[in-house]
């Protein structure tokens, strides 16, 4: 879905900030430039600003009104994030087993579109996973794969039309995979096997078969958790600005690198929640694959297992250590 630059975009935020990836992060570093509009788009709402709460991370500007409602203004240049975000919790709402925000209100302010949505209950993953039991991290992996699952049962509705569509997203991935990851420094000896694995990508990735809904970011940071007696459940998913329609097992990888970690029985966890058997070779060598052609790809940073350069010797024993049987 092509977006363009909606009229009045400068206003009260700036021309520059409108268009401009560097002028919108200095704008957003400096919040008493535009907490005080977004407090006035709160109020235009009816709703209570007394205690608003700024989010710090994140790539839009976020604020915590109380303790049910979260206001998410997106800049013109991130429109596209407003369009997947918007799509996904319409297309979602109600499908899923797992709470995600609902829609309370939406509208824009001077050409920059925005979204009053719930607030969901729950402490962030990213604070509990490192020190959660390991069969507590297998079950939750379970359970993430099985919520993979079912947000890809949902049908795609408006977001079928987000572009670039599948295949053309692939090949550019493709196209800049070798330059990419030498820039990021990867080693020289999982380089060397990168026209191999791309030569495979090519048969194993299906191009045209019909597309889901993926997300791209299953990671501790993008849900909550709940914890009822000493076990902890999954308890909402959020952030829905990088979605894109695609091939199913892409949204695999955020969760295969990030929590399981290259451990067996976490790994099983997650591919038979997700509705995979024992994995075969195919489906390892897929993986490893769209791991490097992720639109976030980069292993040094991402793979989430000790000394990992040094136990593999090349990208078919790497594939074979992160999703280990």
């Amino acid at each position: 879905m092509k977006e363009t630059l909606p009229p009045d975009s400068a206003g009260v935020w700036g021309l520059a900030a409108s268009t401009n990836l560097e002028a919108y992060r200095v704008l957003r570093a400096d919040r008493a430039r535009w907490l005080p509009v977004a407090l006035d788009i709160a109020r235009g709402h009816g709703l209570d600003v007394s205690a608003p709460h700024i989010f710090a991370t994140g790539t839009n500007l976020v604020v915590g009104l109380g303790e049910r409602l979260i206001l998410k203004i997106f800049p013109p240049l991130l429109l596209a994030q407003f369009v997947s975000e918007r799509g996904s919790l319409t297309q979602l709402a109600g499908r899923l087993q797992v709470p995600i925000p609902e829609i309370v209100a939406e509208g824009a302010r001077d050409g920059w579109p925005y979204l009053v949505i719930t607030r969901l209950a729950g402490t962030l993953g990213s604070e509990v996973w490192p020190s959660l039991p390991e069969d507590q991290k297998e079950r939750l992996l379970r359970r993430i794969g099985e919520t993979i699952a079912s947000v890809q049962r949902a049908p795609l509705g408006p977001l079928a039309a987000i572009e670039p569509r599948w295949d053309e997203f692939m090949r550019a991935q493709m196209q800049g995979c070798r330059a990419r990851h030498q820039r990021l420094g990867l080693a020289p000896k999982f380089l060397g096997g990168l026209d191999d694995l791309l030569r495979d990508a090519a048969r194993l990735i299906p191009m045209d078969a019909p597309p889901v809904i993926l997300t791209g970011e299953y990671i501790p940071e993008n849900f909550l958790l709940a914890c009822d007696d000493g076990l902890w459940s999954l308890a909402g998913l959020f952030d829905f600005g990088d979605v894109r329609a695609g091939w199913r097992d892409y949204d695999l990888l955020g969760p295969g690198a990030f929590m399981a970690a290259g451990r067996p029985g976490r790994v099983r966890s997650l591919l038979e929640g997700f509705g995979y058997a024992k994995p075969d070779y195919a489906l390892k060598r897929r993986l490893m694959a769209l791991m490097l052609l992720h639109h976030a790809s980069d292993l040094n940073s991402h793979i989430c297992i000790e000394g990992w350069q040094d136990k593999a010797n090349d990208l078919v024993e790497l594939q074979e250590l992160i999703w280990a049987e």
